[in-house]
């Protein structure tokens, strides 16, 4: 009976491991390609940032009021053959708007005063000859160059009080601010005339972390983003840094120039400025999420002849998308960015297209 059993046994676990073979498929490979995408390495350039936000202001703004009063007389922009608004670009001392009284015009005499200097001028010059003659005193002579410098005072003054009529430009810049007033309609002295301001170069002011005071100096490099101009980046450069930490906040503050020739950014936009504390050229740059890691290392994947190869590598400077390798990658190795998760060395791989 136990021999016939062992028998029984023994046909049972026969006939199993020939159905399992039976079962397997006749041509199966010994080791399946696993599908991954590479992209061939060049070298490049990559930054460290510093990042930080502020409210762009610009260098210069003035709003002008009336220095006297006078009859409204808004002028026409030379550029449209229009009356100048807001917007509007303007030259330094570009006449703007004028304010005519002429009873204060008249009481000031201007022609009256070219006409004295021009007297007085031709008398010092009479006397000058005489006096070389020997036909005045040095006395007389120098009384007559008093004179003439009395009156070119006088005529100065007389320009300058008839100057205060006009509202002008003081700087290249965009009309900003025009109130509204009926030409011709009277305004009175100390009005608000114009608001002018240059933005072709603005600043704005950061508070750093105290961590980057080793990193930040002045005349570093700055990139300057707004959300509305998502296609454009402004330079920018650190005119400004203090060198004292706040106790309160542990932030110290700096101060950004930026270039915006083409008016792009507009006073009082808030922005974002990427300060650039280091800067590696040529470069191998690769994409930080390729990157894989333990304690002991950090490693990524590249491909030879449709295998796998693990490469341990040391890195260096990263922004916000790559990183830097210092060690384990070359140019023109095809580095595994897609796929790579569960890749192993010598792993059989098919690179996809």
């Amino acid at each position: 009976m136990k021999q016939y059993n062992h028998s029984l046994v023994a046909l049972l676990l026969l006939a199993v491991i020939t159905t399992g073979c039976n079962n397997q498929p006749q041509n199966a490979p010994s080791d399946i390609a696993t599908p991954v995408s590479v992209t061939e390495l060049k070298k490049g350039s990559i930054s460290k940032l510093i990042n930080t936000t502020g409210t762009a202001q610009p260098t210069y703004g003035v709003d002008l009021n009336s220095e006297m009063s006078g009859l409204y007389k808004l002028q026409t922009n030379p550029k449209t053959g229009k009356p100048f608004k807001l917007g509007d670009l303007v030259s330094k001392g570009q006449l703007i708007i004028r304010l005519e009284d002429k009873e204060y015009e008249n009481g000031i005499a201007i022609d009256a005063k070219e006409l004295s200097l021009e007297i007085a001028e031709q008398e010092q010059n009479k006397q000058k000859a005489l006096y070389e003659k020997g036909g005045v005193t040095l006395s007389e002579m120098r009384n007559t160059e008093v004179k003439v410098t009395n009156a070119r005072y006088d005529l100065e003054n007389a320009k300058l009080s008839l100057e205060k009529m006009n509202v002008k430009a003081p700087f290249d810049g965009v009309i900003v601010n025009l109130p509204h007033y009926t030409t011709d309609v009277r305004v009175e002295q100390g009005k608000p005339m114009v608001g002018v301001m240059d933005y072709a170069r603005m600043y704005m002011d950061v508070n750093l972390p105290e961590s980057a005071i080793s990193y930040v100096k002045a005349d570093q490099p700055v990139y300057i983003t707004h959300y509305t101009l998502p296609e454009d980046t402004l330079k920018a450069v650190i005119s400004e840094l203090s060198p004292a930490i706040s106790t309160e906040t542990r932030t110290f503050k700096g101060k950004v120039l930026i270039m915006n020739n083409d008016l792009k950014l507009r006073p009082g936009m808030f922005v974002k400025a990427d300060i650039v504390v280091d800067r590696a050229d040529s470069a191998i740059i690769i994409p930080k999420d390729v990157v894989q890691s333990n304690r002991r290392r950090k490693y990524v994947f590249i491909v030879d002849k449709n295998t796998a190869i693990l490469r341990n590598i040391k890195t260096g400077l990263e922004d916000e998308n790559n990183i830097e390798v210092l060690e384990g990658l070359n140019e023109n190795d095809n580095l595994v960015t897609k796929g790579f998760e569960t890749l192993k060395e010598n792993s059989k791989v098919k690179v996809q297209k």
